[in-house]
């Protein structure tokens, strides 16, 4: 395993992170199972844990608070809020109301006094940054949380936010969560740079594209991985972006083969060989999936190797762009681009 130092903190993470969003329910995870994963992990030597608040309503931190029991200093674990959290209107969202308690609530269910990163998991249209960031600031001065971050923001967003820490002097985000893969480089093009500006960490998720990169889904095969089963349409090779992912997933393949790497290893070797990424984020459901992950541990891809991705995949493309999480919300809502009329 190979160490980095998560932005400008000191703290050092290993290069592949243990995501535990399909403990419990989403990944029909037991907690033996889960149980498992976090050893096998702590032992392949991943030192970061990444869940939230939101996945499962709350069983994944359960899951992963009952498996770090009596080893809690070795592990530096992140959590986030911000999505719905039932149907209550004030219960989501980045507001100081719903931030100490959404805390209160994590620390409850993850059995510890604090974390190490608390994630912003969207960017809340509702909420200034100045409030947010204040929340955050008074959490992390109480001992509650060690540092915060933000995950899936638009890049224009994360400068805000800086400037605002700034300007108000308050603390700041020390970290990013993109989505990030040979497939999505979306990032590539404004999120990346930014985060490199302002000395950011990043933790990529999806970097196995929902499943695309694992070596499950090839041509001529039926495609029946556990995310397509309640996420058909984003695997329904009647969509014109889905085509385009399996043809550029035959040519990946060639390369692989060719560089005598799994499609795991050269997608995760893609995703950490940028110089603006701290980890990548893996989310096994099994520990033959995480020993499949954990081989790609020291991967380091030779130049040529990303020059054939970078001519199948160009840098900064995402051939599913309609599937982007960072997308300003105008651009999904027409009536934030309509201007009101008297």
């Amino acid at each position: 395993m190979q160490y980095r130092t998560l932005g400008r903190t000191g703290v050092q993470v290993s290069t592949l992170a243990l995501g535990a969003m399909n403990f419990g329910r989403i990944g029909r995870t037991t907690q033996d199972e889960a149980t498992a994963l976090v050893d096998t992990a702590l032992e392949a030597g991943i030192n970061l844990i990444d869940t939230a608040d939101m996945y499962g309503d709350g069983e994944s931190e359960e899951m992963v608070g009952k498996a770090i029991a009596g080893r809690r200093d070795d592990i530096v674990l992140a959590t986030k809020a911000t999505m719905p959290m039932g149907d209550e209107r004030n219960h989501r969202g980045s507001s100081r109301r719903w931030l100490v308690t959404a805390l209160d609530d994590s620390l409850r269910r993850l059995g510890v006094d604090h974390v190490d990163l608390y994630q912003i998991h969207r960017w809340d249209p509702h909420t200034g940054d100045e409030e947010t960031l204040s929340a955050l600031t008074d959490l992390q001065r109480a001992g509650k949380i060690r540092y915060f971050g933000s995950s899936t923001f638009p890049a224009y967003r994360i400068v805000q936010a800086q400037w605002a820490a700034r300007e108000h002097h308050l603390g700041r985000y020390v970290t990013e969560q993109p989505s990030y893969s040979i497939l999505q480089r979306g990032a590539e093009s404004h999120v990346l740079p930014v985060t490199e500006e302002y000395g950011l960490g990043v933790l990529v998720w999806s970097p196995l594209a929902s499943g695309w990169l694992s070596g499950a889904i090839r041509a001529g095969r039926d495609i029946a991985t556990h995310r397509s089963a309640f996420l058909p349409d984003r695997f329904d090779l009647t969509v014109p972006a889905n085509r385009a992912r399996l043809e550029a997933v035959e040519q990946l393949a060639r390369v692989a083969d060719e560089a005598g790497l799994t499609m795991i290893q050269l997608a995760l070797g893609f995703v950490t060989a940028h110089p603006a990424v701290t980890s990548a984020l893996v989310g096994p459901r099994t520990l033959d999936h995480l020993h499949s992950q954990l081989a790609a541990a020291d991967t380091v891809l030779s130049s040529d190797v990303l020059d054939a991705i970078d001519a199948m995949v160009a840098p900064g493309v995402d051939l599913a762009p309609e599937e982007k999480h960072d997308t300003p919300p105008a651009l999904l809502d027409a009536s934030l681009r309509r201007r009101r009329t008297p």
